[in-house]
């Protein structure tokens, strides 16, 4: 008879309900799972024990949920980032008692940009790109920050990224030559950031991005093997910046535009950065994931676009429908500071995304039906052999039918022995959901986007 467990899961979105299938796919354990949502998701619904909707994920709702089910529930584990930052597990943890796995609020690294790029500039100044950092309680007037400001963008030749530093505050990260083409422009942007705080302006980096990410039991780091994020709405990576498209892994540790000695540099920067957090012992603190790196492999090296403290999204897809160990076992040893290494299916996996007519601002207004169909891509996903896999995100069982909300409605993981096989799954499951006004990018993961990528990197590192 199988061991019961019962886990209490902090979800929000396709991220989240893939950390559900991981846990719901235990063949050492019977779970019985406790799910706080932000809106009544139907993948988790049907696979809960108890769902329970808490819009806005306040902690103390959280920790009252949980403690009224704490004689059954042994662990938790956060998807999103909000509840980390907020202190999910400080709080949960001291009313409770159980364990939580995501880092404590001391070590939500993204809760400021500001507080990372000093921590790099001490640890591992080499991948940290010049900046600036801008606190209003220094400047009087509009006027005397315009000055400070205009020498910065002279040193760095207006090539400059404006980011607030705190998560979704004021106007957001800004880029020259994509949100703003003149100073007026990014001065503009700028005020809008400076009147919630801090304001870092930091050189614009050139270059291909890739996503490092890495599960912890506090005592060791395990990284995980690289993915792509696509960010840009449309295909060719135009339009605006958004929670990310979709995503690919190739089949062992490193992209197509990588070199084996860019992963061991990055292994090598992370690890140091760990060190640095965790201290002379185990630090239970760095629980789950604690470093998740957005790269940019630069002519001169890499360097960190930003640091996060929680799983990505949608990078976490791109490996846990792989995972060869259990992952409710994963997770114990994570939480008992017994982790040492995660076993994975040698193969590649692709994430798309299927979103509303109105994300990324594409239209204006929601027109037409919001059901959304999902039973041939679910017909599809049981005769992949565990090839496909369907993660419902911004959708809501109302009046017994999917209804598409304002953000990613569904995610498609695809999974072969190479990227293109892998792709062309995702995108017949992409095309099997039905219904809402849905779109998708086409070029996640194409050979012709892979191929740009590899030659763009040849030619910074001085190639043909």
């Amino acid at each position: 008879m199988l061991e019961k467990v019962g886990i209490l899961v902090i979800c929000y979105g396709s991220r989240g309900v893939s950390i559900v299938d991981a846990l719901t796919r235990s063949v050492e354990y019977k779970t019985k799972l406790f799910i706080v949502d932000k809106q009544r998701n139907p993948y988790n619904i049907k696979r809960s024990h108890n769902h329970v909707v808490i819009p806005d994920f306040d902690v103390k709702k959280i920790a009252m949920f949980a403690g009224a089910h704490h004689d059954e529930i042994d662990f938790g584990i956060v998807g999103p980032e909000k509840p980390i930052i907020n202190g999910v597990r400080d709080v949960v943890e001291k009313e409770t008692k159980i364990p939580i796995l995501c880092p404590t609020k001391k070590y939500a690294i993204e809760a400021s940009k500001v507080s990372q790029r000093f921590l790099l500039e001490e640890v591992a100044p080499e991948i940290n790109p010049r900046f600036k950092v801008f606190d209003p309680n220094n400047y009087n007037n509009s006027s005397s920050v315009k000055e400070d400001l205009d020498h910065w963008l002279d040193e760095l030749n207006n090539q400059v990224v404006v980011k607030p530093d705190k998560p979704a505050a004021g106007k957001g990260v800004g880029v020259w030559g994509d949100h703003f083409n003149n100073r007026t422009e990014l001065f503009n942007d700028f005020l809008l950031n400076l009147k919630y705080g801090k304001v870092i302006v930091e050189e614009k980096l050139v270059g291909e991005e890739s996503s490092f990410q890495a599960f912890c039991d506090g005592e060791h780091l395990v990284p995980l093997p690289e993915t792509r994020d696509y960010k840009r709405a449309f295909d060719g990576d135009k339009g605006p910046n958004t929670g990310g498209m979709g995503s690919y892994k190739d089949v062992g540790n490193v992209l197509p535009f990588m070199t084996s000695s860019d992963w061991d540099r990055e292994l090598d920067f992370v690890t140091k950065i760990f060190h640095y957090m965790k201290g002379t012992k185990r630090n239970p603190g760095l629980l789950g994931v604690p470093l998740y790196v957005a790269f940019m492999h630069t002519a001169s090296g890499p360097k960190v676009l930003e640091i996060n403290s929680r799983p990505g999204d949608p990078e976490i897809m791109n490996i846990l429908p792989i995972i060869k160990d259990d992952f409710v076992e994963v997770c114990l040893r994570m939480i008992e500071g017994e982790l040492t290494r995660i076993n994975l299916e040698d193969l590649a996996t692709v994430v798309t995304y299927k979103v509303p007519p109105t994300y990324a601002g594409k239209e204006k207004i929601y027109t037409g039906s919001r059901i959304v169909d999902l039973r041939n891509a679910y017909s599809l996903c049981e005769s992949s052999d565990e090839r496909l896999r369907l993660y419902p995100g911004a959708l809501e069982l109302k009046n017994g039918e999917n209804q598409a909300l304002s953000s990613r409605t569904v995610a498609l993981v695809g999974i072969g022995k190479n990227i293109q096989v892998a792709r062309q799954r995702s995108l017949e499951g992409i095309k099997a959901v039905e219904g809402g006004s849905l779109w998708y990018r086409r070029d996640i993961a194409s050979r012709e986007h892979i191929q740009k990528s590899i030659i763009n990197m040849n030619a910074l590192r001085g190639g043909a």
